[in-house]
Formats: C-alpha cells, structure tokens, sequence
C-alpha cells in the first residue's frame, strides 16, 4: 500500500476534525485558545490518531465514529509535549522544528494550555451528540481506557519515573516500565479505542492489543535511535538531548545494534498478532514498519 499516501490523508481528516472540536482562536481567552492550538497544530505526524481510525476500519468499523476520539487522544498528547518541554521537565527550546509553547507564549500560559487540552479531550470524549454513533457503554469503556493510560498507571507514571532515573543506572526492567508508560500507553489506548469503537470481539481486541502493546514500545525504541542518529533539523528538535540530560534510553543502555534488534522483534510481534485480520489490517502492518524505519 501507499502509507504515505494513506498517512497524509489520515491526517488532514484528524486536523480537520481537531480545527473543528477546537474553541476559536477569538474566543476569550484568546491567548489560551491561540496556545493551545499552536500546539496541536504544529504539523504532527499524528500516529496515534491515525492508529486509532485504522484499528477501528481493521475490525470493519466506521472510521469515522472514532473521529473525536482520536481527535481527543491527539489533544492529550499534545498537552503531554507542551508539558514536557517545560524547563521543569525536559527544557526544550524547539518542538517540531519550531519554537516549543512555553517560548513563545510563557511557561504559564504553556501550563494552562496543556491542561485546557486534557480538559476538551474527556469533553469531546464524553460528548454524547458528537459521539452519538458510538454506544454509551463502549464510549464509557473508551473513555475509562483512555484515561488510565493517559494518568498515573500510564504516561505520566512514566514520566515521573524517567524524571527520577536521570542520571542514575537502571536495570532493563525499569527501562521497559518507563518507555511502555510514557509512550507506550497513549498508543495502546490509541489501537484500544479504536477496536471497541469498531466493535471487535474480544479475541480479536486481545490481538489488537498485543499488537499495540508491541508498537508503542517500538516506537520508542525507534525514537531512542533517532536521538543518537538523528539529524536536528530532520527532528524537528534538539538531537542528543537525552545523553546530554543523563536519561535512560535503549542505546545507552544494551546499545544501538541491540536496540535496533529489539525495535525489529517488535515490530514482528505486532505482524504476528494481527495476521488473522487479513488484508483489513494491512494499514496497521505498514504503520509498525515505519515506525522503526522514519528518520523524524
């Protein structure tokens, strides 16, 4: 298939909707609402809204009923990013080849921003007329899903523990718990939602989630890679930022030929666990290749 094809117009499907679900930039207050959607809009490649639409077509679903959740899971991790470029956590200066939220309009405006995003996403997630497709049950599942993975138990647990290894030797365990939580999470919840919009079976929303459990840790994996082989400017973001910080990432830690190796074996256990959807999942299969083989 043509994936990047396919990616662009996921895409612009997900930054029209998000345009759409987002207040006005008018609307008062004007610089909150400006904040928020420089952010969102700053020309991410979206991956996990994108999942989510195409886990929901791969168990013959409506892409379209998973819309505003996937609308709503790009608003979290956007909040996620502004958050984290913060000085008090990750002091990035640039984001996606341009200046990050806290430079341009303040680390409080930053702060309110990235959490007036949290807030619409569980508005729209909750919104029973825009979601009026979907089943209050499995919206109330979504939401619930979502959530978790979103908090304590999952991204930002996370990060409070990538926070607290800086600097310090981890064993591998603790690695795998940081990047399966920080990252990992949104997109598991991403391919989650997206097979109970879609209306999969629970053996199939198992598969769906073996898979997804596998892709989120590749694309960390991936990202690790990219921050000791990267180029800047490719990035969109200061490259070697994570050695320079003291943080614990797979090259540092097992190696970049070994953690290239762990990147591909995931990928391959994400194959293997959608290959009873057939072609309907060939979507999900292109997606957990790229992630290992982009260079931004």
């Amino acid at each position: 298939m043509d994936l990047k094809a396919y990616l662009k117009q996921k895409a612009a499907l997900v930054d029209e909707a998000i345009m759409r679900y987002l207040p006005a930039p008018d609307t008062m207050p004007a610089k909150l609402h400006q904040a928020m959607r420089y952010s969102v809009m700053a020309g991410g490649k979206r991956v996990r809204p994108v999942l989510m639409l195409a886990a929901c077509a791969a168990v013959g679903g409506n892409e379209k009923n998973a819309l505003p959740a996937a609308c709503a899971m790009e608003m979290i991790h956007t909040y996620s990013l502004i958050h984290d470029d913060l000085p008090a956590m990750d002091d990035d200066d640039f984001r996606r080849g341009r200046p990050t939220n806290h430079k341009v309009y303040g680390e409080a405006t930053a702060i309110l921003a990235g959490d007036a995003l949290l807030t619409e996403a569980f508005i729209l997630l909750s919104d029973a007329r825009i979601n009026s497709d979907v089943p209050p049950e499995v919206l109330l599942r979504v939401c619930s899903t979502i959530a978790r993975c979103a908090g304590s138990m999952g991204m930002v647990g996370g990060q409070v523990v990538d926070m607290e290894s800086e600097g310090k030797e981890i064993d591998f365990p603790t690695l795998e718990y940081i990047h399966t939580h920080k990252t990992g999470a949104l997109i598991l919840a991403a391919i989650q939602s997206g097979a109970l919009i879609g209306g999969a079976d629970e053996k199939t929303f198992d598969a769906l989630k073996r898979y997804g459990g596998a892709v989120g840790l590749a694309f960390q994996v991936a990202d690790d890679i990219l921050d000791v082989v990267g180029d800047s400017q490719a990035l969109g973001k200061s490259a070697g930022r994570d050695h320079a910080r003291g943080k614990n990432t797979y090259p540092a830690l097992i190696g970049l030929d070994a953690s290239r190796s762990r990147a591909r074996d995931l990928v391959n256990v994400a194959h293997q666990a959608i290959e009873p959807l057939g072609e309907a999942a060939e979507p999900l299969r292109a997606i957990a290749s790229y992630i290992i083989e982009r260079e931004t």
